[in-house]
């Protein structure tokens, strides 16, 4: 029987021992400990890349989902003739066909009358009744009325009474104009329907034009009318004017010869106007001198014929502004400017044509109609300064 020792091992041989088997660096770590930065450091950094990274991933899922329902969105199935389905693309409407839809859409009808007397050269206009009227209040009806005017005179308008929360109003109301039978070709009838607003401004719903030339008044006519969206704000008529001019470079003398006017604004009661003529010069923006022509009664194709002259040297002429304006004669108050318009170098349109061809054409007369503008349009484009007296040599 053989003894056995055994011999303790020694602290030292513990530590070698468990170094051996438990102290093997791993790639990772030992990839770390090689670079030069705190391990709180390189945590910081791997998480900010796991964000990164993530959200990129976010973003990709999310644009791929996205152009899924976009395909799906622009191709629509729609029957075709053979019966099989055919692919169609949905086109997002623009703007115009977006306000051309609003244009279209339904504002109700309007059945009117018209009667003309040529004796008494009066229309006898009937608003009769509306139907199916657009809503313009929120509990889904409306306040309808009429109102009626014809464009040659649209001073005179007439409206009927106000029907309250209804889409069908009943008015059987009529009215007189009183037209001559010249005037009734170029003349239109206006019928606009409006919603009444107690505390605010009335909204238009919307209007029936009719040109009257385009109607046979030999006969009485009553019938229904699709009403549209009403006109932006129309230009009223003023009428025209024609003058000639002349101008003569060696004497400076300029030469205006208001002819005639016609279609003039009705400014009076009875539907005429007494018209007369202002012609003044205007230099640098400050009125010079004016003159006026007799005054025309009771008409609105005033014939003139009147010729005034005015001195003006060849070195100002490119400075002059010739405004010719027309007044309505008013005995009780002040008089009225019915519309004006003025020549020059810095006019434009027919204007600046008719003075360009006078320039041109020196020692003969050109003659030429125009028509009357708004006064605020042209005393505003004029800009005039302060009335003031220019006294020049020889004048």
């Amino acid at each position: 029987m053989s003894n056995t020792s055994t011999t303790p091992s020694s602290p030292s041989n513990l530590t070698a021992t468990t170094a051996v088997t438990t102290a093997q660096p791993s790639i990772i770590e030992d990839f770390l400990n090689k670079i030069p930065l705190p391990r709180w450091a390189l945590i910081a950094i791997a998480v900010a890349v796991g964000l990164v990274l993530l959200l990129l991933l976010i973003c990709i899922i999310k644009c791929c989902c996205c152009r899924k329902k976009r395909k799906k969105k622009e191709k629509v199935a729609f029957p075709s003739t053979n019966g099989s389905p055919t692919q169609a693309t949905l086109i997002q409407p623009d703007i115009d066909d977006l306000e051309g839809g609003l244009q279209n859409e339904k504002r109700g009808q309007l059945q009117y009358s018209l009667e003309y007397d040529f004796r008494s050269q009066e229309m006898k206009v009937g608003v009769k009744q509306a139907a199916d009227l657009k809503a313009m209040d929120s509990g889904g009806t409306s306040d309808p009325y009429v109102i009626a005017y014809l464009t040659s005179d649209m001073r005179k308008k007439y409206e009927t009474k106000v029907y309250r929360k209804t889409l069908n109003p009943v008015f059987n109301e009529s009215f007189i104009f009183k037209i001559p039978q010249a005037e009734i070709a170029e003349s239109t009838l206006v019928m606009q329907v409006y919603d009444f607003n107690r505390f605010s401004k009335h909204d238009i719903i919307g209007e029936m034009r009719i040109p009257l030339g385009d109607v046979d008044l030999q006969h009485v006519i009553e019938q229904w009318k699709e009403l549209t969206e009403a006109s932006k704000m129309e230009q009223e008529r003023l009428g025209e004017i024609c003058f000639s001019l002349r101008y003569v470079p060696s004497t400076s003398k300029l030469t205006v010869v208001i002819v005639e006017a016609k279609k003039l604004k009705r400014m009076d009661a009875h539907g005429l106007s007494d018209p007369y003529v202002k012609v003044q010069l205007i230099l640098n923006k400050k009125r010079w001198k004016k003159k006026k022509t007799s005054v025309k009664k009771n008409t609105l194709h005033p014939y003139f014929n009147e010729a005034f002259v005015f001195e003006v040297p060849l070195n100002l002429i490119q400075n002059v502004d010739l405004v010719i304006s027309v007044w309505d004669r008013d005995k009780v108050s002040k008089d009225d400017q019915i519309g004006k318009l003025f020549l020059s170098c810095r006019a434009t349109g027919n204007q600046l044509r008719h003075w360009s061809d006078m320039l041109a054409n020196p020692r003969r007369p050109v003659a030429q109609w125009h028509s009357l503008q708004p006064v605020e349009d042209v005393d505003k484009t004029l800009g005039l300064k302060t009335r003031f007296k220019l006294s020049l040599p020889n004048s």
